[in-house]
């Protein structure tokens, strides 16, 4: 698998996602699944690391989507 390739799909697929903005690791793992979860979570990481994706946490769980999107995103930079 190429890393240019997969970082594209990954963008792609979260922005066609409507009415939802924030996904589990595990819902990476299954748009690539003929990768190996620890290759998909290595890049998933990097992309965070880079600012694309960011992570959102309730506390008890953690979530994945593209940074700035979602209900979220407004409330949590107002302070």
């Amino acid at each position: 698998m190429d890393e240019v390739e997969a970082r594209k799909t990954i963008v792609a697929t979260l922005e066609g996602k409507k009415g939802k903005s924030k996904f589990y690791l595990k819902d990476f793992y299954a748009m690539f699944p003929e990768e190996k979860p620890r290759t998909i979570k290595n890049i998933v990481n990097k992309m965070v690391g880079e600012g694309t994706l960011e992570y959102w946490s309730s506390g008890s769980t953690t979530l994945i989507g593209l940074k700035g999107v979602g209900k979220q995103a407004g409330a949590e930079h107002e302070d």
